[in-house]
């Protein structure tokens, strides 16, 4: 997600929701799809995405690549970290701020797990944190506001682990484990679009989970100091099944997606709302029809939002109860902006901006 984002409140008119007649598009996506902006990359796959605006977008995905445009995506400038592409990092989220400063993780055991930063639009890379614990698995960033942020990891020693700053990603400091609930055994994050770990305002933050015997939802009200676990209905019980990603309206209002990322295996049951800050999840009434790895809110709307996956797009005007698809190409992540800009990228290189046709 991008950090402009998160300070976007509802709007003061709520458009009312729309739900059309049964296989209609919602009102807010009618005449709308993914137009394709090439960017010359069809070998690398992007899985991390940060909206800054209708014009201005970050991408970061395999053997390092970050790439950046600020015309709407007609171009593209690739800002790769060298020593990212020359040890072909896996770079599975990026964090913007605005079109110079952004902060990219990679993922891996070990060493392959890295922050980097950069102030002069990737131009130049800083990297702030490498993990040295080869227990460690970082999956997802997240930040506040222009300062505080948080990276996750998968269970060391039973418990989830967060690394913390408070100066913009220059420096991380590990967070005491004694406010974390013992994980499930299996329980992970999924390093697959960047939305494992969410901002809901300035300090509230979730962790999406799978792999257990249920998919989890964990929650902090104090920026990750204390947590409280919650079971979402999204199923789970297998090291490919759980909820890959969550997107947050507000502080109260969000969405849960994911399922099963395997090939040809059935989703059901693979979207969740919560009305109370993650405190509750009920499962969609009539969710996408198969694996959604990414999820956004539509900007100017109460209801809307869209899910993404390998195998589509679908989209709600009823913050998640109801889905109905849009688009049947393939993308991992989704991400807007508070100016309307919604971006998609995926797999061969793809980079989607929503457009009317």
């Amino acid at each position: 997600m991008c950090l402009v984002a998160l300070a976007v409140a509802a709007p003061a008119v709520p458009a009312q929701a729309d739900t059309g007649g049964p296989g209609e598009v919602p009102r807010d996506f009618r005449g709308a799809g993914w137009a394709l902006k090439a960017t010359g990359k069809d070998a690398v796959r992007f899985r991390g995405l940060a909206a800054v605006s209708r014009s201005a977008a970050w991408v970061a995905g395999s053997k390092g690549t970050v790439l950046r445009t600020s015309d709407g995506g007609r171009s593209w400038r690739d800002v790769s970290p060298p020593e990212a592409v020359a040890q072909g990092l896996e770079l599975r989220d990026i964090e913007a701020f605005d079109e110079r400063r952004a902060v990219a993780l990679s993922i891996g055991e070990g060493e392959a797990s890295r922050v980097l930063r950069t102030e002069d639009g990737g131009q130049t890379w800083t990297e702030s944190f490498r993990n040295t614990d080869p227990r460690a698995f970082y999956d997802c960033l997240t930040f506040f506001d222009a300062r505080h942020g948080l990276a996750l990891s998968d269970p060391v020693d039973g418990r989830f682990r967060l690394l913390a700053t408070d100066d913009g990603g220059r420096s991380w400091q590990a967070l005491p484990a004694t406010g974390m609930p013992e994980a499930l055994a299996g329980e992970a994050g999924f390093a697959a679009s960047g939305q494992c770990l969410v901002a809901a305002g300035p300090r509230d933050v979730l962790i999406a989970t799978g792999g257990g015997a249920v998919s989890r939802v964990l929650r902090s009200g104090d920026r990750g100091r204390t947590w409280s676990a919650t079971e979402s209905p999204v199923p789970a019980g297998d090291p490919a099944k759980g909820v890959f990603a969550l997107a947050f309206r507000d502080r109260t209002t969000g969405l849960a997606v994911g399922g099963d990322y395997r090939t040809g295996e059935a989703s059901p049951r693979a979207a969740a709302v919560s009305s109370d800050g993650g405190r509750t999840w009920r499962a969609s009434a009539a969710p996408p029809p198969a694996y959604r790895s990414g999820a956004a809110w539509y900007p100017r709307s109460r209801g809307a939002a869209l899910a993404v996956g390998p195998t589509g797009t679908d989209v709600t005007p009823d913050g998640g109860l109801t889905w109905r698809a849009l688009d049947a190409d393939s993308y991992d992540t989704v991400d807007c902006s508070p100016d309307g800009g919604c971006w998609a990228a995926g797999e061969k290189g793809r980079v989607g901006r929503l457009e009317r046709r």
